[in-house]
């Protein structure tokens, strides 16, 4: 494995590093004060900078090249850099059209949707015109197991009927969120519990499509994205909404959710790298006790196994690209399931020590750690729990030895 990045990526990762600095991390707190005057709405600083990163190139680069026509032209691996510098700003991903849930919807529309469904919403979400959720995690079952979702979607005629209640969808609550991918059952009494889901495109504005309020993460509502709580009251689309066909929902589940996982992953470099980065300035620049904190050998070991820890989840990442790149993401499903695991935790590591070592202002709205924090812890929980990951895991390597 040789995880040298070619010129062509060293160039694009030096670009996108100038980008962030002239334009993105100068303005966090414009981008605040703009959601703040108005919470749901794209802040006008979001669309300066997406037309200015549009104009330099520097758009859609998480399609990897499997995907022909619609790819960004990079592979998972020469991704992986890329991402890390997003990830360092919670909302820089979608400055260049990066951002969660819209690549996985993306993936998802590019390899499954057919040439309608595409010319509809795939189109304007590559061009960054509209944004999207996907609807999946219920608040009446546990939701880690997608077989247990229970929002019926019940053909009558030419349409579907959609009853069910959503919680936790990120992008509903935002006012440029179009579409929204609804994962529900056509065939509860299907014996294969696996062929029981299906996926269906539904507009946000259609009739009973309900947008109920925006669920908190540790206090914050992350406006203007938001997890909005959904409930779809007899909502009818057209039968052409479904996506690939009825009972492959959980397929399209799984293959949705290889590539968003390691994205995060790498997203979660970026967020630690930063905390580090941070943590080292303010080691060097505070004093107690009548010296820099960076003279107490506490403080130094803090900074030395962030970055031990930093660097080995970082070549982890890259191998679990690599290998998607190499042998495809089925094979590397192990590989996936150990980054998923290690990297936010790594990140919630590197960014306690942080918070500790800026005190009282590492809690605060002054520092993006606190924030940042809980965007991680949350992040144990989104495109799978730790506990099914390493369930899932430990079966495999156990299966493989038997």
């Amino acid at each position: 494995m040789d995880f040298e990045y070619s010129d062509k990526v060293k160039d694009l990762v030096l670009r996108v590093r100038a980008f962030m600095d002239e334009h993105v991390y100068p303005n966090e707190g414009t981008f605040h004060e703009q959601v703040n005057a108005d919470r749901w709405k794209t802040p006008p600083i979001m669309e300066e900078l997406k037309a200015k990163a549009k104009a330099e190139g520097l758009w859609n680069f998480f399609l990897p090249l499997a995907y022909g026509e619609y790819s960004g032209g990079l592979t998972n691996l020469e991704y992986a850099p890329l991402a890390e510098e997003m990830g360092r700003v919670a909302w820089a991903p979608e400055v260049f059209n990066c951002a969660a849930p819209d690549t996985g919807n993306m993936e998802v529309l590019a390899k499954y949707g057919n040439a309608e469904q595409k010319k509809q919403w795939l189109e304007p979400l590559l061009e960054g015109k509209i944004r999207s959720a996907f609807a999946m995690t219920e608040p009446e079952v546990a939701s880690s197991d997608a077989t247990n979702i229970e929002t019926s979607i019940v053909r009558d005629g030419d349409e579907y009927v959609i009853n069910g209640r959503k919680f936790y969808i990120s992008g509903a609550c935002r006012e440029s969120c179009e579409i929204m991918i609804v994962m529900g059952k056509t065939d509860p009494e299907n014996p294969n519990r696996h062929m029981q889901q299906s996926q269906v495109l539904v507009p946000v504005k259609t009739p009973g499509v309900n947008i109920v309020r925006p669920m908190h993460v540790f206090g914050y509502d992350d406006a203007p994205e938001g997890h909005a709580e959904v409930i779809f009251d007899n909502v009818r689309v057209p039968v052409s909404n479904i996506v690939l066909g009825e009972g492959r929902g959980f397929e399209i589940a799984q293959g949705r959710l290889g590539p968003g996982r390691i994205h995060h992953c790498m997203r979660s470099i970026g967020a630690a790298q930063r905390a580090l980065e941070m943590m080292c300035k303010r080691a060097n620049e505070r004093v107690a006790f009548g010296q820099p904190l960076a003279k107490n050998q506490s403080v130094r070991e803090d900074i030395a196994m962030s970055a031990c820890q930093i660097e080995q989840a970082r070549l982890m990442t890259l191998k679990a690209a690599y290998k998607m790149d190499t042998a495809g993401n089925k094979d590397a499903k192990d590989l996936i399931a150990m980054i998923k695991i290690v990297a936010p935790n790594v990140a919630l590591d590197v960014i306690d020590r942080a918070i500790q070592m800026h005190g009282a202002a590492g809690v605060s709205q002054d520092f993006f750690l606190a924030h940042m924090w809980a965007g991680q812890r949350t992040l144990r929980l989104a495109d799978g729990p730790d506990q099914v990951h390493m369930m899932q895991l430990g079966r495999n390597l156990a299966k493989a030895h038997a």
